[in-house]
């Protein structure tokens, strides 16, 4: 492949490491060496960015640097220059005339991209974790952009009409795209109070614009954002939620519905986004959309893998359409002693119930731990579960639970609730905030209890197989909660609660 005027700075940057690869994009050529990548722009111009001149890419690559600076330090070296020397040939940041740039990076191994690790089926639930920390961190962080977001700049992203790609799909047709378009708009219009009132609030912010697996890395074992959107401010300045949405659609475009739920709520522990939460379905079916379109246009190239990418465009617009549909908000309660399962299988039911992309789940131990201000699997005293502690706890968890429901969202709160009165007031706050209520008790042998809790490790909850056994002795009151068997696998349990649901 010929570069034109680039040919030379490709031919360059080749000569900087033996067995040099290069993989090329509409708006890149990458240059592979053992150690280096080396990020070229290419002399293009299209409606959205103009890499046309030396002096435009210079500056495209220091902003490229600075901005990707913000979550992938590691990887990201310098924004180097390409000059030409006295003897005519290209060097790095010489005196000479400005022939081209590029952005440095050190090289990491492809297989720990999480887009292959999802491929491989090695993304896991403490990888997802510590992600979804990294990226609420992110957004803390991130420039407020006050004059950016609201209603009118995402009702400028709903174009679906006559001039896009998915137009002249051969596999959606004209009333199935007209139909999410009009379904996109209403969303739109239902939320466009809210979503100016979060530009207000400082929501919008200069994000990473592009947060899907496939630029997310392991970089030391930490899973690291890179290859942020540089080229326009405009697409990178949005709402928090909605750069979060990206993620979270591609988790579920992948069938990882479980650990899209679970990204969700690890971010919500960090970054109290309740309010927000009903504009989740729209921005992951708008992404969902975009990317369908995306789909669409690169099958019309000739030289295109055509039955790949009408499927994908397929399974995108699909999704968009599927995200959309309405749920009704309710709090769901998991009881259960010790090593009953009540966390795992809350996990479980989390994308099962509400919107996508699933319930808000509250633990009892994570709150514990969060009032107690440490992590998650740091063990507490002795005197953090004292009856009065346990009291706040329970309150603390019951007033939240009807917080995230009254702005229109499932909560799942996972608990002991051993006594009858916690149950009773969980399922009084329920009715006083007008959503639904369903309370499920999982009941399982005291020794399978015992057992489960000596089998764990790193766990948040600091329970002990001489407190699980401790429990047989419990006066539980009168269950009115549904009793569901804990002896079988999670995921059966799950689908049992959901079907009753």
């Amino acid at each position: 492949m010929t570069f034109g005027a680039q040919d030379e700075t490709v031919r360059f940057l080749m000569a900087q490491g033996e067995d040099a690869q290069t993989i090329v994009t509409h708006i890149s050529i990458v240059v592979l060496t053992k150690e280096r990548v080396y990020k070229l722009k290419r002399d293009v111009v299209f409606p959205y960015l103009d890499f046309h001149t030396p002096q435009i890419r210079l500056v495209m690559c220091e902003h490229e640097y600075a901005l990707n600076r913000r979550t992938a330090p590691q990887l990201y070296l310098a924004a180097r220059r390409i000059t030409r020397g006295g003897d005519g040939a290209l060097c790095f940041d010489g005196d000479g005339a400005l022939i081209d740039a590029v952005v440095e990076m050190r090289r990491f191994e492809e297989e720990n991209l999480l887009d292959n690790l999802a491929v491989a089926g090695r993304l896991s639930a403490p990888l997802v974790e510590r992600l979804a920390e990294r990226i609420a961190q992110f957004h803390d962080g991130a420039e407020v952009i006050e004059e950016r977001g609201g209603a009118l700049v995402m009702a400028s992203l709903l174009d679906l009409g006559e001039a896009s790609s998915l137009a002249k799909s051969p596999i959606v047709s004209a009333q199935e795209r007209r139909a999410l378009a009009d379904e996109l708009r209403a969303a739109a219009q239902t939320h466009g109070a809210m979503l100016d009132r979060r530009r207000d609030a400082g929501k919008v912010r200069r994000c990473h614009g592009d947060l899907t697996l496939r630029n997310i890395c392991l970089v030391d074992g930490e899973p690291t954002p890179f290859d942020c959107i540089e080229f326009s401010d405009d697409l990178a300045t949005i709402d928090v939620l909605y750069d979060l949405a990206f993620l979270l659609m591609d988790l579920r475009r992948r069938g990882l519905d479980a650990l899209a739920a679970f990204a969700l709520n690890r971010y919500l522990d960090h970054r109290d986004e309740a309010e927000g939460l009903p504009l989740l379905p729209f921005f992951m079916a708008l992404r969902a959309a975009i990317r369908a379109d995306v789909a669409a246009a690169r099958a019309l190239d000739a030289d295109a893998d055509h039955a790949a990418l009408n499927e994908e465009t397929r399974d995108y617009f699909d999704l968009a359409r599927a995200l959309l549909r309405p749920v009704t908000p309710r709090i769901v309660a998991i009881g259960g002693l010790s090593g009953s399962g009540k966390s795992s299988v809350a996990a479980a039911l989390a994308p099962l119930v509400g919107a996508a992309p699933g319930a808000r789940t509250l633990n009892s131990d994570r709150l514990r731990k969060k009032l107690f201000g440490v992590a998650p699997t740091s063990p507490l005293p002795q005197e953090a579960y004292t009856a009065a502690v346990s009291a706040r706890v329970y309150e603390a968890m019951q007033n939240e639970a009807t917080r995230v429901a009254s702005f229109g969202w499932c909560v799942i709160v996972d608990a002991v609730y051993a006594r009858e009165s916690e149950r009773d007031a969980l399922e009084e706050a329920a009715r006083r905030v007008g959503v639904s209520f369903a309370g499920f008790w999982l009941e399982a042998d005291g020794s399978l209890r015992v057992s489960r809790v000596g089998a764990r490790q790193s766990d948040v909850s600091d329970a002990t197989q001489e407190i699980a056994a401790r429990q047989r002795n419990y006066d539980l009151g009168a269950m009115r909660w549904t009793p569901i068997d804990a002896s079988e696998g999670v995921e059966t349990i799950a689908r049992r609660v959901a079907a009753l649901l």
